[in-house]
Parts: C-alpha cells; structure tokens; sequence
C-alpha cells in the first residue's frame, strides 16, 4: 500500500483537493439557492445540469484527451472549474446557474478521465486493486471533508466560493508537476445498450436506478435539507454523514460480495435501504433523524454502483467489459439527469419529506426487480466470478476497466492457487 501511494501521491493529493472544491460546491448551491430565492423546481434543474455536462463529458473527453494530450486537457478543464465556482455568486439566476452546472460537470467528467488515466498508468495489474481503493477513499473522503468548510463561512457571502475556486487551482499544481510520464490513451467502440441488457437485465436497470439515487445525495441532499428546516452546520453534517457511510460500508459490502450471489446482496442492500428511507417520509425531520439515516442510506446506496458493475462484469467476457463499460455510465448518466427533476417535482407536491419518497421507490424497485432476476437465470458459481472493486459513481470508463483489470487477474490467480 505504502509502494502504490508513493508511486502516485501526486495525483490523490491533488484529487483530494479536488474533491473537496467538488464537494463545496454541490452543498453550498443548494442553501445559496434558498437565499436566493429560486424554487425547489428551479433548484431541481440547476442540480440536473451537473450530470447531463457529466454525461456528456465521458462521451466527449476520450476523444478530447486522444487528439490534444492529458496535459492540455487537465489544464483547459482546471481552469474552466476555477471560473465557474467564483462566476455562481455573481450571476444568480437560475437560467445562468444551470449554464455553469452543465459546464462544470462536463470538466469534472473530463478530469476524471484523465486521472484515472495516469493513474492506471502508474500502478500494476497486481497493485491496482489497492491503487483503486486509494483513489475512491481520496474522493469519499474529499467530499466529507468538505462540509466541515461548508460551515465556516457566510453561504450568502462569497468567500465559500472562492475556496473551492482556490482548492481546485491548487489541486492540478502536483499532478502538472509530476515527473511522471502521461500514458497513451485508446478510445473504446462502445457496445450497443440493446445487447447489454440481453447480457446484463439487471445492471442496466440497476445503474439507471442507482443513478437516481446518486444525485439524490450528490444534488438534492443540501436542497432537502434546507428545506427541511436544518441550520447549515447541520446541513453539512448531514451529507457528511450521507457519503461517510457510503466510505465505511464500501469494504464489509465487498467482502460479502466475494463470498454470495451478487444479486442477493443487491437486493439486500436494496430492501434495506428502502425501510430506511421509509422512516424518513414518516418521521420529523429532526437533525438526528435525518443524520442517521442519511448514514445508513449512503451505507446502503453507494456500494450498489460497484455491486452492480462487478455483476455485470460476471456476465461478460473479459474483452467484453470495456465497451460494456460506457454503456453502464451512460445508463447511470440518465438516471442522474432525471433524478433531481423528478426529486423537485415530488418536494413542491408533497414537502421536503418528496427527498426519502424518491430514494424509497427507487430502491423498492431496485428490490423487486432483482428478485425478479433471480427467477430467470441461476448465479454464476462464486469461484467464477471476478473480485469486487470499491468503484463510486464518479468513476469514469477508465475506471471501470482499470477495475475489470484487476478483478480478471485476481481470478486467475486465484484459481491457479487453488
């Protein structure tokens, strides 16, 4: 561990400023869009925008990194983020807002694409495992970080602003600096949807959900909570909670993925997580109430994106999970972009308490329509299928390859052992 953090400390030292000035902004938008005036629909959009210039970013960034080089790249899209974070407080408008998200999210993406490059550049087949999980603890833990900042400062004010603007600026300087060579990099044909869900029903349907649920918590957790009457302290502490207990249950989940049918710990994590929510749409929105069960909710939802990749990953040749790959985040990408909208409309109808009713259905479904594919097709033998890999929905292609990598390798290593 101590080897892959030194081979590559540049690049999680400057992600984890990174995913701090990230994680800034999508809280403080939210309690700066109550100030501000704009309606929980209006918010909804603002929130969705973020993840359709995602989307569109890991469509488009391959090919942007192919033509121009990472370099180029990572400093185009470091200065744009910069931008975009100090221009929010100075043009509150909804229309401008959703302007900068849809900006922002694509240059987010196109980072990404590039670290994980670099990063699947400096590790091994054998140390990527680890080098993975370094990186998704460096941006988990980024984004909880985070709130404690949240907090220091005036929301109404700008100096919030220019933090994660500063934190971001500051974050390339190691990774541009390093002495590390860049890799090449090779665009992948993508394979079609239809065939992916021949091959995979469930993780089709299951990352479209998960996505949902994702920018439930990565956009509309700080609009929830404002609305629901918590102090921004406690609005912070609440989506630390959210995404700390999606960093502590990432490892028991995996585990037990090594060891049972995939689908059965879906569906458990899913029926689990949808009483949770359940409890949220009934009960006071009290701190307390909302802190623990944003825990355990971030417990239950985050592991689901890397479950379902690695059930996937189950289902398809090795050769296969790269085209496979942009299929699941595109899937992923849908869900996320209707997530906040139909989480706006559902808050104007019914309240604040719209937040948990969304998660909740969405998790029933995942629920019912795992059990579902237990019925059509038996789970393959536990000692066929690759490791898991803690992976968040913030992973690019590159990523969920890189990760595919390492689990086909650590099958045949294991089955050679045995």
């Amino acid at each position: 561990m101590i080897a892959v953090i030194g081979s590559a400390w540049a690049l999680f030292l400057g992600m984890g400023l990174l995913m701090v000035g990230n994680g800034m902004q999508g809280t403080l938008l939210g309690i700066r869009g109550e100030i501000e005036g704009f309606s929980t629909f209006e918010m909804s959009f603002v929130m969705a925008a973020y993840f359709a210039g995602f989307l569109g970013g890991s469509q488009l960034a391959p090919e942007m990194i192919r033509r121009v080089g990472h370099v180029r790249v990572f400093a185009a899209l470091a200065s744009f983020i910069s931008a975009v974070l100090i221009l929010f407080p100075s043009v509150t408008e909804p229309w401008a807002w959703i302007l900068l998200r849809i900006i922002i999210g694509f240059c987010f993406s196109g980072v990404y694409v590039t670290a994980e490059s670099w990063l699947n550049n400096a590790t091994t087949v054998e140390t990527r495992g680890q080098a993975l999980s370094v990186y998704m603890i460096v941006q988990m833990g980024g984004i909880v970080a985070a709130q404690s900042l949240v907090a220091v400062g005036d929301p109404s004010g700008f100096l919030l602003f220019v933090i994660p603007s500063v934190l971001v600026s500051l974050s390339f300087a190691p990774i541009l600096l390093s002495i590390a060579p860049t890799p090449p990099f090779e665009t992948t044909k993508p394979m079609s949807l239809a065939r992916l869900f021949r091959l995979s029903p469930l993780g089709c349907v299951g990352m479209f959900l998960t996505g949902g649920m994702y920018a439930a918590q990565f956009g509309m957790a700080s609009v929830y909570a404002t609305q629901a009457g918590l102090t921004v302290p406690q609005i912070s502490s609440f989506i630390g909670a959210i995404f700390l207990g999606g960093l502590i249950f990432q490892y028991p989940v995996g585990w037990l993925s090594d060891r049972l049918d995939r689908r059965v710990l879906i569906l458990g994590c899913s029926i689990f997580g949808t009483i949770v929510c359940a409890f949220g749409v009934i009960l006071p929105a009290s701190f307390a109430v909302v802190a623990t069960i944003g825990f355990l909710t971030g417990g239950m939802v985050n592991p689901l994106y890397a479950l379902l990749i690695a059930h996937t990953a189950d289902h398809l040749d090795y050769e296969d999970m790269s085209a496979a790959s942009g299929g699941l985040i595109f899937m992923n990408g849908l869900g996320a972009i209707a997530g906040p909208v139909a989480i706006g409309g559902l808050m104007t109808a019914v309240g604040p308490s719209g937040f948990w009713l969304f998660v909740t259905a969405l998790l029933a479904l995942l629920s019912a329509y795992a059990a579902f594919r237990m019925t059509r097709r038996p789970a393959p033998s536990v000692d066929e299928t690759g490791a898991y890999v803690s992976l968040t929905p913030s992973v690019s292609t590159v990523g969920v390859v890189a990760g595919a990598e390492w689990a086909e390798a650590q099958q045949e290593e294991d089955a050679a052992a045995s």
